[in-house]
């Protein structure tokens, strides 16, 4: 699953550290363990990830990915976080930023990542 929260019209991404698509960025996110709900799986990445304390929100969508010989199902929810401001990279994360639309152009984007942002009218990508 993966966290999608736009600040001032900026993404919220990661840097991925570990496999799959480590040294890429994208949407904070990782798997639901066992006898977790979808919801705390998205707060607990978060969480892990980027020190944010998120709300849970909407199902935005789902896609599906492969990589490294795995097949993946990506549920992706809107968050909510109360202070932006105090995110830093954690866990399998080795860094993070807010991205404009610009910055798109220059960053090793998860594959896919830019087209479901376009599908779901994201970000003005």
């Amino acid at each position: 699953m993966g966290a999608v929260f736009v600040w001032e019209g900026k993404l919220l991404l990661i840097q991925r550290g570990k496999p799959p698509a480590a040294g890429f960025w994208s949407i904070p996110g990782g798997h639901v363990e066992h006898g977790e709900s979808w919801q705390d799986a998205v707060e607990r990445e978060v969480s892990e990830e980027t020190a944010l304390e998120a709300t849970c929100g909407e199902l935005i969508g789902w896609v599906e990915r492969e990589g490294e010989g795995q097949r993946y199902l990506i549920a992706d929810f809107k968050i909510d976080v109360a202070h932006p401001d105090v995110a830093k990279p954690g866990d399998d994360a080795t860094d993070l930023f807010f991205a404009e639309k610009a910055d798109f152009e220059n960053l090793k984007i998860t594959p896919g990542l830019t087209g479901f942002l376009r599908k779901y009218d994201l970000m003005d990508l």
